[in-house]
C-alpha cells in the first residue's frame, strides 16, 4: 500500500467534532494524535472535545429529537439503505483507514466494513416493522392499545477494537427507531467513526440527529452527559470495570442502559469432535482481530484423549500466520493496539509460564517497530494461571484438559463473565445438553464465529445486559406505551 494512498485516505476524513450538523473545532482548540500501532507514528490529529462540547452535542440531540421521531419510518429506513450502499462502495478506503488507526490486517478490516454495513441494511428493514397492538380487555368494556415510541436522546460509547461495526450496531437501530444520539468513539480509533458520520450526513441525516465527540478525556466528558436529565439512553461496549462505573452514574437519571462488557470465552472440544473443524473454529475464535475481541476464545478446554492432537494442529496453524503491518500483502496478523495492551499480554503470559505452562509456539514480541506479538499456544496451563480468569485480548491460546462432560461445563462456567462459549462435538444430545448448561448469552456450536446482524448479540452475568442486532436490537431504543380506551 503506497504512502500516497494512505495520506489521501486520511485526508478525506473530517477530524473536527460533529455537533448540530456542523463540523467544528473543540471549544478549547486542543487536538490529540491518532497513532498507527504498526509503526508508533502519528497518522493525524483530531479535535479533543471538552465537557462543554459534550453538553453542546447533547443539547443538539435533544433539540432534534421531536422532529426526528416524527419522521416517517420508511424515510428513516431509506436513509439507512443509502448509507449501507455508500459504506459498501467505499469499503476499500474505509478498510485502509481502519487498519491505519487500529492495526488489523486490511483483509480483516474489509470483513469488518462488510459486517458494519450489514447493520445499516438490517435496521433499514426493521425501521418499518415497529408495531403495537390492539385488544379487548378480558372483562370487556374497554380496549387495550399499545404503541412503541423512541426512547429519546441516546449516548453511545464505542470501543477501539471494532471501531465501525460497534458504531453501526448502535447507530443503525437508533436511527431506525427515531432516536437522536451523541457518540463518543474510543480515542485510539476516532477516524472510522468520523468517516461513518460523514457518510450518514451525505445520506441525508438531519442536523443534530448524530453528534460525534472524540476526546482524550473520556470519563471527564462522559459523566456530565450521563447525569444530564435530557439523556434517556446509554449504550456502552467495553470493559466490565468501566461498565460498572457507567451503570452507577446512570442510576441518577434512571436511564435505559445497554452494556456489552468483557468476556472470558471458553472453547470446549469434546472427544468426538471433528478435530479439523475444531482447529478451524479455534483459529477464527482466537485470532479474529488479533485476539482483541470480547468474543475471542480466552481458554481452551480440550478432552484429555484429543488434547495432544488438538494442541499440535493448533500450534502448526498459529505458527504459520504471517505477522506484519496490516497494509502489507499477505499479512495475517497485525499489531496489538498499543504498547500498554502488549504489556498486558506479556504479563499474563509470563504469569502462566511461571506457574508451569509450556510454550508450544510463539511466546514473545516480534518486529523492530510497532506493537507486534507472536501468535502463541500454551499447553499444560495450571488452573491458577491468571489468563484463565482474566481477559487476554491478544493472540495467546492457553489449553487445559478435562475428562467428563460435567467437568467441561463446570470449567467453562467458572468465571464471572458470560458473553459467549464455543462447543465442538458431533453428538447432538451432548451439544444440546452442554449448550443449555453453559452460562453464556451466546453459544457457537461447531462454529468459531457467532456475530451476525440478524441475531441478538449480548451476554449474561458480568458480561452485561441488553441485546444488539436481530429483531431484539431495535427494542433497546423503543418504549412501550399503553392507552386504555373506554368503550361501554
Amino acid at each position: 500500500m503506497s504512502a500516497d494512498r494512505e495520506r489521501a485516505v486520511v485526508s478525506g476524513v473530517p477530524t473536527d467534532l460533529l455537533i448540530g450538523g456542523q463540523w467544528r473545532a473543540a471549544s478549547s482548540g486542543e487536538r490529540f494524535p491518532v497513532e498507527d500501532p504498526s509503526t508508533g507514528e502519528v497518522v493525524t490529529t483530531v479535535a479533543d472535545a471538552t465537557v462543554d462540547d459534550g453538553l453542546a452535542a447533547l443539547a443538539a440531540a435533544a433539540e432534534a429529537q421531536a422532529s426526528w421521531a416524527a419522521t416517517p419510518p420508511r424515510e428513516r429506513g431509506e436513509l439507512l439503505r443509502r448509507a449501507f450502499e455508500a459504506v459498501t462502495a467505499q469499503s476499500d478506503d474505509l478498510a485502509l483507514l481502519m487498519t491505519l488507526e487500529m492495526g488489523k490486517a486490511v483483509k480483516e478490516s474489509k470483513a469488518e466494513i462488510a459486517y458494519a454495513a450489514e447493520f445499516l441494511r438490517w435496521f433499514s428493514e426493521e425501521a418499518v416493522r415497529v408495531s403495537g397492538g390492539y385488544s379487548v380487555a378480558p372483562a370487556g368494556g374497554s380496549r387495550l392499545l399499545t404503541l412503541k415510541q423512541p426512547v429519546g436522546p441516546s449516548f453511545f460509547i464505542t470501543p477501539w477494537n471494532f471501531p465501525m461495526a460497534m458504531g453501526t450496531r448502535k447507530i443503525a437501530p437508533a436511527i431506525a427507531a427515531g432516536c437522536t444520539m451523541v457518540v463518543k468513539p474510543a480515542h485510539e480509533t476516532p477516524l472510522s467513526m468520523l468517516a461513518l458520520a460523514r457518510i450518514l450526513r451525505d445520506a441525508g441525516l438531519p442536523d443534530g440527529v448524530l453528534n460525534v465527540i472524540p476526546t482524550s478525556s473520556s470519563g471527564k466528558v462522559s459523566e456530565p452527559i450521563i447525569r444530564d436529565p435530557r439523556l434517556r439512553k446509554l449504550s456502552f461496549t467495553g470493559s466490565t470495570a468501566v461498565g460498572r462505573t457507567l451503570i452507577e452514574q446512570s442510576a441518577q437519571q434512571v436511564l435505559r442502559v445497554s452494556m456489552e462488557l468483557g468476556g472470558n470465552a471458553p472453547f470446549l472440544v469434546f472427544a468426538d469432535a471433528d478435530l479439523d473443524a475444531a482447529v478451524d473454529g479455534a483459529m477464527l475464535a482466537k485470532m479474529r482481530n488479533v485476539g482483541e475481541a470480547c468474543t475471542s476464545a480466552n481458554r481452551f478446554h480440550v478432552h484429555e484423549s484429543v488434547a495432544a492432537a488438538f494442541t499440535d494442529r493448533l500450534a502448526e496453524r498459529m505458527s504459520a500466520l504471517r505477522v506484519g503491518r496490516g497494509t502489507d500483502d499477505g499479512v495475517d496478523v497485525g499489531p496489538l493496539v498499543s504498547e500498554k495492551q502488549r504489556g498486558t499480554v506479556e504479563e499474563l503470559l509470563a504469569d502462566a509460564v511461571d506457574r508451569g505452562a509450556k510454550v508450544v509456539t510463539g511466546g514473545g514480541r516480534t518486529g523492530d517497530a510497532g506493537y507486534f506479538f507472536q501468535p502463541t499456544v500454551l499447553a499444560e496451563v495450571p488452573d491458577d494461571a491468571r489468563l484463565l480468569t482474566e481477559e487476554i485480548f491478544g493472540p495467546v491460546a492457553p489449553i487445559t484438559t478435562f475428562s467428563t462432560d460435567d467437568e467441561a461445563v463446570a470449567r467453562a462456567n467458572a468465571t464471572e463473565y458470560g458473553l459467549v462459549a464455543y462447543v465442538f462435538t458431533r453428538d447432538l444430545q451432548r451439544a444440546l445438553r452442554v449448550s443449555e448448561a453453559l452460562e453464556a448469552g451466546m453459544v457457537g456450536l461447531n462454529a468459531g464465529i457467532v456475530s451476525n446482524p440478524a441475531a441478538p448479540f449480548g451476554g449474561v452475568k458480568a458480561s452485561g445486559f441488553g441485546r444488539e442486532g436481530g429483531a431484539e436490537g431495535i427494542e433497546e431504543y423503543l418504549e412501550t406505551k399503553y392507552v386504555a380506551i373506554s368503550l361501554p
